[in-house]
């Protein structure tokens, strides 16, 4: 069974890979979280100009690479001439160790190819790109190892039957957590997995009451972004099923024995 679906596994998920020790969404950053243990990656999916499914969370280049203006503004080719190690420092610019590397923004398929055998949770960021993510889906025969979930509840339709794992989005996850503050019987599921933050406007969203509701509707939660040990070991505690995190050896290491 794919890791990230199942309730008794405690997979350690690399959000944007190791992304507290490489540039984020990029190919050596999963390498390294892959060499640190990782049971599975995370990344974001937005959409090129012409219409490539490629790895990055923001909206704009501005943050992560040597460009600026809108990914949506740039051809598949541009995005990869894009030095995505650009700006990542680890001592606040003294230095940039990344830059003029190897790290540069893959497409989703590239991430596929590079980690064949790794459970995969895909963000999609914007709903334009769900049908990219879905041929590539089928296309690299990845359907039973990957995840697709979005904030956007119409961003992820086409993944809400068989052969693709569809991940609640915020207003579903916004549901069952009124159901449980409330104790009242859970909405119906239409997805696989729930993928929270640790609060939300001051909230505490992964409690006991929304684990277990969450168990009883046989979908693991999976908690973002945690990088602390003690943390990670009282939310596996509550029920929890994986971390998400930008330093998997340090959460793989306080993983408790099976």
């Amino acid at each position: 069974m794919n890791p990230l679906l199942d309730l008794e596994a405690r997979p350690v998920i690399a959000h944007r890979g190791a992304s507290a020790y490489a540039p984020e969404n990029t190919i050596p950053s999963f390498e390294l979280a892959v060499r640190q243990g990782a049971d599975a990656l995370e990344l974001d999916v937005r959409l090129s100009r012409d219409g490539a499914p490629v790895v990055i969370h923001d909206a704009t280049l501005d943050r992560t690479t040597d460009l600026a203006g809108p990914v949506r503004g740039r051809t598949l080719a541009e995005l990869r001439a894009a030095d995505a190690g650009f700006r990542f420092t680890t001592d606040r610019g003294r230095s940039f160790p990344f830059r003029r590397g190897d790290a540069r923004i893959p497409t989703l398929a590239e991430v596929l190819w590079t980690f064949p055998e790794t459970p995969v949770m895909i963000e999609v960021k914007e709903p334009e790109v769900q049908e990219a993510v879905r041929r590539v889906l089928l296309d690299e025969d990845a359907t039973e190892r990957c995840v697709v979930a979005s904030e956007h509840i119409g961003a992820v339709e086409l993944f809400r039957q068989s052969p693709f794992a569809c991940g609640a989005s915020a207003p579903e996850i916004a549901a069952l957590y009124r159901a449980a503050v409330l104790r009242r019987a859970a909405p119906t599921c239409r997805y696989r997995l729930l993928s929270v933050p640790l609060h939300w406007h001051g909230l505490p969203v992964p409690t006991r009451g929304f684990v277990r509701a969450a168990r009883a509707l046989e979908a693991p939660v999976h908690v973002w972004t945690v990088n602390d040990a003690a943390t990670a070991r009282r939310l596996w505690a509550r029920g929890v099923a994986g971390i998400v995190t930008n330093v998997p050896d340090v959460i793989v290491a306080a993983r408790p024995a099976v």
